[in-house]
């Protein structure tokens, strides 16, 4: 009998580890127009990384500096999902689809040296940002049967999931902030000021918060996270600091502790319940 068991857990595993993400790209127009001399519809452009087994859950997900994913093509997804680009699998497993989430085309500028030009504060904090979020969820619910939405930002995303978490409401099930930065940039105050001042008390719906204990990202202070968090906060601890302390890997984006980062995020999607410290 436990070796006819052992052979179910094993088959159940290699069932599990076996799903995969399908990535398709979303586009939906958000009923406005720009340009100056020809006007084109506003289009706002999302990659679903649909699990091969049915799901009707969603992590809407925001990148880091520079904030604009610059969709193109399904392709482009990796490159704008920061530490979970390598932890798909997990989610997968979880029966999460994970939609990797752009600024629509009329703040979709950007310099060369990942300087972005457009979708800064004024944008993210506005209502305009949730409606075009809205025909997202709209198309997901209507074509893939996305029913429960969770909205995740890292660093700069966290700008865009504290807003739309509060001005979504209880139209979403939960928020993520990872790495939250809650400084802005003296250079570039539009892209931060923000969240100075957040009223985290004002979101509605459940929130989880991730940030390593010893994040040396100017702007992300973790002592900052750890003031406003009420028994929601996640402590990441030990891992990589290799290169930009404030970049995609470092201690900042949890480089030697993606896996247990995104497992602890899972499972709070899942049942709710928040590992106090990872990593360790």
């Amino acid at each position: 009998m436990k070796w006819l068991l052992s052979i179910c857990a094993l088959a159940c595993f290699n069932h599990a580890a076996a799903q995969t993400m399908t990535p398709i790209l979303i586009e939906a127009d958000v009923g406005r127009e720009s340009g100056v001399f020809s006007k084109s519809p506003v289009v706002q452009r999302a990659i679903l990384l649909k699990p091969s087994t049915p799901s009707d859950t969603a992590l809407m997900f925001y990148r880091g500096w520079s904030g604009i994913a610059n969709i193109k093509t399904e392709n482009d997804w990796k490159r704008n999902l920061n530490y979970l680009q390598n932890n798909t699998d997990l989610f997968a497993q979880a029966g999460i689809a994970l939609v990797v989430m752009d600024c629509p085309s009329d703040e979709n500028r950007i310099a060369p040296g990942n300087t972005p030009l457009a979708c800064n504060d004024d944008y993210r904090s506005s209502v305009k940002h949730a409606d075009d979020v809205k025909k997202i969820m709209a198309v997901l619910k209507e074509k893939y049967g996305i029913t429960q939405f969770y909205i995740m930002g890292h660093s700069y995303g966290t700008i865009s999931s504290k807003w739309l978490a509060k001005n979504l409401g209880t139209e979403i099930q939960g928020s993520i902030h990872s790495a939250a930065q809650t400084v802005a940039s003296p250079r570039m105050r539009t892209y931060g000021y923000s969240a100075e001042s957040f009223d985290m008390g004002s979101l509605k719906a459940p929130v989880l918060n991730i940030h390593h204990g010893d994040d040396q990202c100017i702007y992300t202070p973790y002592s900052t996270v750890l003031g406003y968090s009420k028994n929601n906060l996640i402590t990441v601890k030990g891992g990589i600091p290799n290169g930009d302390v404030c970049g995609g890997g470092n201690y900042h984006s949890f480089e030697g502790r993606e896996e247990v980062s995104s497992r602890a995020i899972i499972q709070w999607i899942k049942t709710g319940q928040v590992q106090s410290s990872v990593g360790e």
